[in-house]
């Protein structure tokens, strides 16, 4: 079968929107204390990107308010969400003065911000930022990592969360 596609399709934002949603990912919480208190945001676009020198990515919005923040900070922590983690990732991107109400997480001496039950966490600092669009790409440089081996990450599709099923 062939597939058609017309070459001038009007690619606005609500249509490119529904498309990117196709694709699963998991989240991630990425948070600092900066100037002592406790800054993050969720962030669906984190990728490995090499071994060697060790480096992931996250894509944030380049309107991000919280961006400017971290950004600042020494090193930043990034935690792969529980399959549970639903109610926390929207609460890390709701009102800033309640992103860490109730929420366990532990803080790094260099100030990076680790949810306690997370899959896994990585030390990280910012290797190179690259505007991207209404986005900006940013490298990370990874320090240090831990992970578990039990339980499901948490999963972003079409704009809900899930968690993996187990295959037959």
């Amino acid at each position: 079968m062939t597939a058609f596609f017309p070459t001038n399709q009007d690619l606005d934002a609500g249509r490119l929107r529904s498309a990117f949603g196709n694709f699963p990912t998991g989240v991630v919480a990425v948070a600092a204390e900066v100037d002592g208190e406790p800054v993050g945001l969720a962030a669906s676009s984190f990728t490995s990107v090499s071994l060697d020198p060790p480096l992931v990515s996250i894509n944030l919005a380049a309107t991000s308010k919280t961006w400017p923040d971290l950004r600042r900070a020494e090193r930043l922590g990034v935690t792969v969400l529980a399959s549970h983690h639903g109610p926390l990732c929207r609460q890390l991107a709701g009102p800033v003065e309640q992103r860490f109400e109730g929420i366990e997480y532990s803080v790094s001496p260099e100030g990076a911000i680790f949810v306690d039950d997370g899959m896994a966490t990585f030390d990280t600092t910012i290797h190179r930022e690259v505007e991207a669009g209404d986005h900006v790409l940013v490298l990370l440089e990874l320090h240090a990592v831990d992970h578990r081996v039990d339980g499901g990450p948490l999963l972003f599709h079409r704009s809900a969360f899930g968690r993996l099923a187990v295959a037959e």
